[in-house]
């Protein structure tokens, strides 16, 4: 049973019945519609910010400065950043949510690391760290929150990152290929 309060009639009320009728003001004609107008509104795509809103995956290195409509911010690194108060983590740019399930391991790091020492880099460690990386990523748990996470990505805006300063020998860049593998709007 719909929970019906006893409702104050206001500007917004289409009758003083007791079920409120919002009222919107579509962007591309500028007349105010009420719920009934629009309850098509997706697929007659009649308003603006509808056409114009993308959801997507921001994939950043985690600390930089937020820019606007990135949402919720995802640090899937192994580790907190060192002398950062938990309370401050997200007024200081590292992230929102820590989500370590899709960090590399510890083990699996070490190729990482291997691969971004000297000035290009080994690209045998690399080929090893991505082999590997890719292989935790198949586990059913991290496989699951892949999936969710592209299925997110056309739900609303939110970052992953982690703190390597070159996304390319670091698995950012590998979680940009699983998710667009899953389909997930990426940036």
């Amino acid at each position: 049973m719909r929970y019906q309060a006893a409702l104050r009639p206001d500007s917004r009320d289409s009758t003083v019945t007791g079920t409120r009728q919002r009222q919107h003001r579509c962007a591309s004609s500028g007349k105010m519609q009420n719920n009934a107008a629009r309850q098509n509104q997706y697929s007659r795509c009649q308003c603006l910010w509808l056409k114009e809103m993308a959801m997507t995956v921001h994939i950043i290195r985690l600390g930089t400065p937020r820019e606007a409509g990135e949402g919720l911010r995802i640090g899937t690194v192994r580790r907190p950043p060192r002398g950062v108060p938990k309370t401050e983590f997200s007024s200081q740019d590292w992230y929102d949510v820590w989500y370590p399930n899709l960090a590399p391991s510890a083990e699996t790091m070490k190729f990482a690391q291997a691969a971004q020492k000297g000035e290009l880099g080994n690209d045998r460690d690399w080929a090893a760290f991505r082999k590997k990386y890719r292989s935790e990523m198949a586990e059913p748990d991290a496989n699951r929150s892949l999936d969710l996470l592209a299925a997110l990505s056309h739900q609303t805006n939110f970052t992953m990152g982690c703190y390597c300063a070159d996304e390319t020998r670091c698995h950012r860049s590998l979680l940009r290929e699983l998710l667009g593998e899953r389909g997930a709007k990426l940036a």
